[in-house]
C-alpha cells in the first residue's frame, strides 16, 4: 500500500492515536528502529552502560565456571518466555518478560546481563526490537524490571526461611511492579519524541505519540494484563523452585559460593521444561495483531495513519534481521519456523551467555570475591 507524503499536523495526529488507544492495548517493549531518534537511543545507551558494567563486576566476583549453567538457563528463559505473545483486548499482543524470575534466582546485576544477551539476539538475528534502540530495550526490560522486582522481592522476603511462602507474594508482587514500570519508561520514551523531535512544518519525525496517548497505552494493559502475567509466571517458577531447588533461591547475589549443588544435572528438569516451551512457542502465533507501538510501515499505513514520520521511514530498515520475526519463509510452514526460531535462539543465547561468564570469570571454578 503507498504511503502518502503529505503529513498531518501534530495535533491532528494526537488526536488520531487517542482515538486508537481506546480500541487498542499492548505490553510489549520491544522498541523498533525509527521510533526513537538517534540521540535519544545514544543517551539510552550511555544510560545502560553503568548497568552492564555492574552486572560483569558482581560476576567476576560472585560467579564462576559453576554459575555459568544458572546463568544461561535465565537467559534462554527470557529468550523463549518473550515468544509466548498473548491475546489483548482491542486485538493486540503482549508477553512476559521473565526478568523478575532472572533477578530473584541471579540478583539484579547478573539478571540485567543475561537478559540483554537475549534481547541482543533477538534484535540481531529474529528482528524482535531495533539495533539503534538495544540500549533502549535494555534499560526497560533488562535494567529497570530486574531492579524493580529484586527491591519487592528482598523487601516481603528479608528474614524469611527460604520456604516461606511470603516468596511467592515477592515474586508475585515484583514481576507485577517490574514490567509495569518498564513499560511507564517505555512509554516516556515514545512521548517525548514528538515533544523534542519535529520537522520544520511541526509534525514529528519519529514515533508520533505524545505522552497524552503514550502513558495510558502502555500502562494499562500492563498493570492488567501483561504484569500480571509477569507476577503469575514469577511465581509459579519459584514455587516449583521452592519444592524441588530451594538452594538456588539462596544463590541471588552470591551463586558462586552455592553453585557447587546447582550443577547441570541438578537444572536438567528445568532445561527439559525450557525444550518443551521451545516445541510449544507456536501457541505464541495464536494470539492476533501486533503490539501497539510496534507496528511496521505497512501497518502504519493501514491503520490509517496518512503520513510516515521521516525519521522513522528512514531507519525502520537499518537493520535486516536474517530470521525477521522468528520466521523462515522457505518453510512454508510458519509453526515449523517458530519452533526452530524457538530452539535455535535458546542454543544462541545460551551459548553466548555461557561463552561469555566464562571469558568474564576466566573460567575459574572458584568464585573471586572482592576482584
Amino acid at each position: 500500500m503507498a504511503v502518502q507524503k503529505n503529513r498531518l499536523p501534530l495535533k491532528k495526529l494526537g488526536a488520531y492515536y487517542l482515538g486508537l488507544f481506546l480500541w487498542l492495548s499492548t505490553s510489549a517493549m520491544h522498541i523498533p528502529d525509527g521510533y526513537l531518534s538517534p540521540a535519544t537511543s545514544l543517551i539510552m545507551f550511555l544510560i545502560v552502560l553503568p548497568f552492564w558494567w555492574l552486572g560483569i563486576r558482581k560476576i567476576r566476583q560472585t560467579m564462576n565456571a559453576r554459575s555459568v549453567p544458572l546463568i544461561s538457563l535465565m537467559a534462554a528463559f527470557s529468550f523463549v518466555i518473550m515468544m509466548f505473545n498473548i491475546p489483548l483486548p482491542g486485538g493486540t499482543t503482549g508477553h512476559a518478560v521473565g526478568a523478575a524470575l532472572a533477578a530473584i534466582v541471579l540478583g539484579p546485576e547478573v539478571a540485567t546481563v543475561a537478559v540483554s544477551i537475549a534481547l541482543i539476539i533477538q534484535a540481531l538475528f529474529f528482528g524482535d526490537g531495533g539495533v539503534l534502540t538495544l540500549g533502549a530495550n535494555c534499560f526497560n526490560m533488562a535494567v529497570v524490571g530486574p531492579y524493580a522486582a529484586a527491591a519487592v522481592y528482598q523487601a516481603c522476603t528479608k528474614g524469611m526461611k527460604a520456604g516461606s511462602s511470603r516468596r511467592l507474594i515477592g515474586a508475585a508482587l515484583g514481576g507485577w511492579l517490574g514490567l509495569t514500570l518498564g513499560a511507564f519508561f517505555a512509554a516516556v520514551e515514545f512521548g517525548l519524541q514528538p515533544l523534542l523531535f519535529t520537522a520544520a512544518d511541526g509534525t514529528p519525525l519519529y514515533a508520533p505519540y505524545p505522552l497524552s496517548v503514550s502513558l495510558p497505552a502502555m500502562l494499562i494493559p500492563h498493570m492488567l494484563v501483561a504484569s500480571v502475567l509477569e507476577g503469575l509466571v514469577t511465581a509459579l517458577i519459584v514455587f516449583y523452585l521452592l519444592r524441588f531447588n530451594a538452594h538456588i533461591l539462596e544463590a541471588a547475589g552470591k551463586p558462586g559460593a552455592v553453585c557447587g549443588e546447582v550443577t547441570f544435572g541438578k537444572l536438567r528438569w528445568l532445561w527439559v521444561g525450557l525444550a518443551v516451551l521451545g516445541v510449544a512457542s507456536p501457541l505464541g502465533l495464536l494470539a492476533p495483531g501486533t503490539a501497539w507501538g510496534e507496528w511496521g510501515l505497512e501497518e502504519l499505513a493501514r491503520l490509517g495513519l496518512q503520513s510516515i514520520p521521516a525519521g522513522l521511514e528512514k531507519l525502520s530498515g537499518l537493520w535486516g534481521a536474517p530470521m525477521a520475526d522468528y520466521a523462515l519463509p522457505s518453510l512454508g510452514n510458519a509453526n515449523v519456523g517458530y519452533i526452530l526460531s524457538a530452539v535455535l535462539g535458546i542454543l544462541l543465547v545460551g551459548i553466548m551467555t555461557w561463552l561469555f561468564t566464562l571469558l568474564v570469570t576466566g573460567g575459574s571454578g572458584k568464585s573471586r570475591q572482592g576482584v
